[in-house]
């Protein structure tokens, strides 16, 4: 229990020698009191000044260990994470309604079957730190960074189809990824885009090479994904934010090759977040100060008792 204690004011030590000193010159004089059959008196005299000699030194010793305030520390660190830094950017525009993407489930529209893959990829990343953006004619930040996947899928399970709008502002979701990674001090920052469509000129507000700069200004890795037929979504514009960011792009027809997409994503690199150390102070002064307050209180009161100077 007491390894590791020091005191933060052992220079007090010193006024321990001040009582000495004056114990030794600085003597009570008292009228001397005579009377008979004086024997029988000293000899409890001199059983009771010990104790009380021992009881006034045990105080003033523990008070001036008090005051020299005991202490330890107590280091502990928050462990450090190996994963990323994650943006997951989901589209949730009108056009994600269509059925039939998951052949097992067709009646499920292809927003549920992402849904339920993104959750089960949340699920498996239990060190990475993971944001959600969604967009459809606008965008917006669902989840902060978090590394509670609990959190994560419970918000995920509640977003639904047009919540953000029914057409598809691509660009602006991507930049929207960029600002909730952009505090990140990761060296490893990622945002999966997941869209269904080509974006819509006139909703989407910031121009394509002005998202792809804030990309690469803030070194964000994208790994775009077209679910649909090769048709209904850019292509080329995904292929472009991949080679310019440094990422791969993803094409998926059905719910299969998505769950396969997710599982090459979850062989990226790792990256190592750092983990932050705190060091708690614990005090002990108590301890010597309730056995000082203790120890002058039965002197006081045995002095008072058997009276004794």
């Amino acid at each position: 229990m007491f390894d590791g204690i020091y005191f933060e004011f052992p220079q007090i030590a010193f006024i321990t020698l001040f009582f000495i000193v004056c114990a030794l010159f600085c003597k009570m004089k008292l009228p001397s009191i005579y009377f008979p059959h004086t024997g029988e008196f000293l000899k409890t005299s001199v059983s009771a000044s010990k104790t009380l000699l021992f009881l006034k030194w045990l105080g003033v010793v523990m008070m001036i260990l008090a005051l020299m305030s005991p202490v330890k520390d107590e280091p502990y660190e928050l462990e450090p994470k190996e994963g990323y830094e994650m943006a997951l950017i989901l589209d949730a525009s009108e056009s994600m309604m269509a059925n039939g993407f998951d052949a097992a489930n067709p009646r499920l529209t292809r927003f549920d079957v992402v849904k339920n893959i993104v959750s089960d990829f949340i699920s498996k990343r239990e060190n990475d730190n993971i944001g959600l953006v969604v967009f459809g004619s606008f965008s917006f930040i669902a989840s902060p960074l978090t590394y509670d996947a609990n959190i994560l899928n419970k918000i995920l399970s509640q977003l639904n189809i047009g919540m953000a709008g029914k057409y598809t502002a691509l660009n602006t979701s991507l930049a929207q990824g960029v600002n909730l990674l952009k505090m990140s001090k990761s060296k490893t920052k990622v945002a999966i885009l997941l869209t269904d469509g080509h974006s819509t000129p006139q909703i989407d507000k910031i121009p394509f090479d002005v998202a792809l700069d804030m990309v690469k200004k803030e070194g964000v890795k994208v790994y775009p994904i077209g679910i649909g037929m090769p048709h209904e979504y850019n292509r080329d514009v995904l292929m472009q934010i991949a080679k310019e960011s440094g990422g791969v792009a993803f094409g998926a027809s059905n719910a299969d090759e998505l769950k396969e997409v997710y599982k090459t994503i979850d062989a990226l690199e790792k990256s190592e977040i750092k983990g932050e150390s705190f060091s708690y102070i614990k005090y002990y002064y108590h301890f010597p100060l309730l056995i000082s307050f203790l120890s002058l209180m039965l002197y006081i009161y045995l002095r008072n008792k058997r009276g004794h100077a």
